[in-house]
């Protein structure tokens, strides 16, 4: 069999623009059409470091690498996995929308930190550190639980975590654990103008004053967007002043707010700020930031505005997913898997060329289902197209490819006894709040189709467009003719679930006995600007 080639990403247009940013918009925004939230950037040389959050997917903790703030390539994950309880396995529960949560990265003195907490039981922070950032990453402390904290080695050596709203907690220099009498204390007070949510704490030191930067939504202040305020201090204690800092509507989509700035080598600073953009999940904006001369770091352009050229194309985003035939020695750094992965129930090895996916645990379901391995989904259209061979399917067994998230559309292929059937379903989760478990899934079945062959290509195609937020559906038994099957689904992002965009998901479980696999061939991944 003809492998199908790893580069079939669709580029209508690439450009590579280095330009300063304060030359004006030449980029378009969002700079990633992902879902890549809550980053934190550092700089470390010729090159900047973000690090994002992936919640419950694993490994977890993705390391970008940009040479200038606008062409991001993953390269490591700060961890492999989570084992604070069986509930990362999809036991007893799951952690859906928990897991690890926004993170901070920093450069100090020829190494690299991430601080992270994992939202959920038992509530313990993570802090790694890595020499290359490409890893490895070693585990160095499991200190307590604060909420959105970000890392400052101050310059006389001492070490502080800003976190929660408007808390401030000294560490121990080593990063090992909180400082025994060290500064425990909250910085200020809200303002009667900030009685919303006010979080996302992101802190640096400049010119010898403390600058932290902080998202901040009301809902119940008519006509208020989300937005930034930076809070200012000369001692690291206070008191602090506040401004906003941005307060914007961009393309139709409300407002941007949380994110970090970041200096560049040549003494420019960057804002990067997300946006929740429905379906496809919380995407990154990037602006210039602009001190002004009474010393505040404002962002946007000289309007206050986020900066795009509707012009040009969006940039480029095979650093960060892609297409994969599966002939390496390991899996590509543009996967992740749903949970912690069952390791003995994959393989790229039994059948070289092939990524194996085998039935390890009886399910009814494929929110609970392990080893199922996902990509982002970008926009504004992205398309995945994964060929599967089912000759080691037992009774039983279901594989397939979804547009995956609480709610979800799937393409199934389901074994019964010696029968195979292609089925169209949306499936919508439905979750027990204590522990996260699926209390049940509404299917509504919008299509079956008999099969005869064992190897099939299923097709899954997203539109962000203008928050059209669709997925549509389609096979081919020889990968040329493609046969619509099903209705588009409605794609949601949705906080009290999954917490995150939508993602392309293949997957393999058996809901009778276990031993059976599927053997994938190749994945493509493409994306264009342009209808396809």
């Amino acid at each position: 069999m003809l492998k199908t080639k790893i580069n079939t990403i669709l580029l209508c247009t690439l450009f590579t623009l280095f330009f300063p940013l304060s030359a004006g918009a030449q980029y378009r925004n969002p700079i990633l059409y992902a879902d890549v939230p809550d980053m934190s950037v550092c700089r470390a040389g010729d090159y900047f470091y973000m690090v994002s959050t992936t919640m419950h997917l694993m490994p977890g903790a993705p390391i970008m690498r940009s040479p200038d703030m606008k062409h991001w390539e993953t390269i490591s994950y700060v961890f492999p996995r989570i084992d604070d309880g069986p509930r990362y396995d999809l036991l007893e529960g799951t952690a859906y929308g928990q897991g690890q949560w926004a993170s901070s990265i920093r450069y100090h003195d020829g190494k690299f930190y991430v601080w992270f907490t994992a939202n959920g039981a038992p509530g313990r922070g993570f802090v790694y550190t890595a020499a290359d950032p490409a890893g490895p990453w070693k585990l160095l402390s499991r200190p307590p639980h604060f909420h959105d904290g970000s890392l400052l080695f101050d310059d006389d050596g001492r070490v502080y975590l800003f976190h929660s709203t408007g808390q401030l907690t000294e560490l121990k220099p080593d990063l090992t654990d909180v400082l025994p009498g060290g500064i425990n204390q909250q910085i200020f007070e809200r303002d009667a103008d900030e009685q919303g949510l006010l979080e996302g704490s992101s802190v640096i030191k400049y010119n010898g004053k403390y600058y932290l930067l902080m998202i901040s939504m009301d809902w119940s202040i008519p006509g208020r967007l989300r937005r930034e305020v930076c809070y200012r201090a000369d001692k690291i204690t206070g008191p602090y002043e506040k401004r906003v800092i941005l307060e914007t509507e961009f393309d139709g989509h409300g407002g941007v707010g949380q994110g970090c700035i970041v200096d560049g080598k040549n003494g420019e600073w960057y804002g990067l700020i997300f946006q929740d953009r429905g379906g496809v999940g919380r995407v990154p904006c990037l602006m210039p930031c602009t001190w002004t001369e009474d010393g505040w770091p404002m962002l946007g352009d000289k309007d206050g505005h986020i900066p795009n050229d509707t012009t040009l194309s969006y940039m480029s985003m095979d650093g960060i997913c892609g297409s994969d035939d599966f002939s390496a020695s390991g899996l590509s750094l543009y996967w992740q898997w749903n949970h912690n992965p069952v390791d003995q129930a994959w393989s790229l090895t039994d059948r070289p060329g092939f990524l194996r996916l085998k039935t390890s645990r009886v399910v009814d379901n494929l929110f609970v289902a392990p080893n199922t391995l996902t990509q982002r989904m970008v926009g504004p259209k992205c398309m995945g197209t994964v060929s599967l061979s089912l000759g080691g399917m037992k009774d039983g067994d279901r594989a397939g490819l979804s547009a995956f998230n609480g709610d979800s559309g799937v393409l199934t292929i389901e074994k019964n006894g010696n029968k195979l059937s292609l089925v169209m379903s949306e499936q919508k989760s439905v979750f027990e709040k204590t522990k996260r478990a699926i209390s049940r899934v509404d299917m509504t079945e919008q299509a079956r189709i008999p099969l005869n062959k064992e190897l099939v290509y299923l097709r899954v195609e997203g539109d962000f467009t203008n928050g059209r937020d669709e997925a549509r559906f389609s096979y081919s038994l020889d990968g040329k003719a493609w046969i619509p099957v099903g209705l588009p689904i409605k794609m949601k992002f949705d906080y009290t679930r999954m917490f995150m965009g939508s993602k392309f998901a293949i997957f393999n479980y058996a809901t009778r006995s276990v031993g059976g696999y599927v053997d994938v061939d190749s994945f493509d991944y493409s994306f264009c600007d342009a209808s396809m």
